[in-house]
């Protein structure tokens, strides 16, 4: 009998730790990727939070990024994320955003920004997530990038309208995925890591985002 019950709690404590790493892999999935990068000009502080939070204030910034999400990306990727603040002073993105190997491509999907709307070569538009975003594309000559000083193409959604801040939102990625593919831009077969972030370019500002 005694070796029954050891028998039993020793199957339970299974379970439990099962279960345990399950839900535990499942909470952290969503923001197992953490980018902060910035290229050393004028001052960026930037707060790395618990349950997919971040933040980060700057000013007189030259260029950064920094933000949550995935350390592999893919094309059917559904982003939810609510951005509680962001207030750019001159030019900032809000952006999910990415990178594929073979090719080497950079993409965004902008949901909003500060005092310039990116732009580059129109291919159309897409209609996702309560809003109609503006395809691009520009090219990068010479550029860092993942695979260090690169020339790459950059593919681009931009929202038509600033989406608004403080509410749930998503980003289904496979909508721009398959957009952009119909206006032959292809991305690469080998996915590098995708994540929601903030974007800043000489310029000030503050943004507080959390994702899921």
């Amino acid at each position: 009998m005694k070796n029954l019950k050891k028998k039993v709690l020793a199957l339970l404590c299974t379970l439990a730790i099962g279960f345990t790493g399950l839900f535990t892999g499942t909470a952290s999935a969503a923001t197992d990727y953490w980018q902060n990068w910035t290229d050393g000009g004028g001052s960026v502080n930037v707060t790395n939070g618990s349950n997919g939070n971040f933040s980060v204030s700057w000013t007189n910034c030259g260029n950064f990024v920094v933000g949550k999400g995935w350390n592999t990306g893919n094309a059917s990727r559904v982003c939810n994320y609510n951005a509680g603040a962001f207030s750019p002073s001159g030019n900032g993105y809000l952006t999910f955003y990415g990178w594929t190997r073979n090719s080497l491509i950079e993409y965004y999907v902008v949901d909003s920004w500060g005092s310039y709307r990116p732009t580059g070569t129109y291919k159309g538009s897409v209609s996702s997530d309560g809003g109609t975003y503006d395809i691009y594309t520009t090219m990068r000559y010479n550029a860092p990038s993942i695979d260090g000083t690169q020339t790459f193409q950059q593919f681009w959604s931009v929202r038509q309208a600033k989406r608004s801040t403080g509410s749930n939102v998503q980003i289904n990625f496979a909508n721009h995925a398959n957009a952009w593919r119909s206006k032959g831009m292809n991305l690469g077969s080998s996915w590098s890591y995708q994540a929601m972030c903030v974007e800043g370019y000489q310029s000030s500002g503050y943004a507080n985002v959390t994702v899921w």
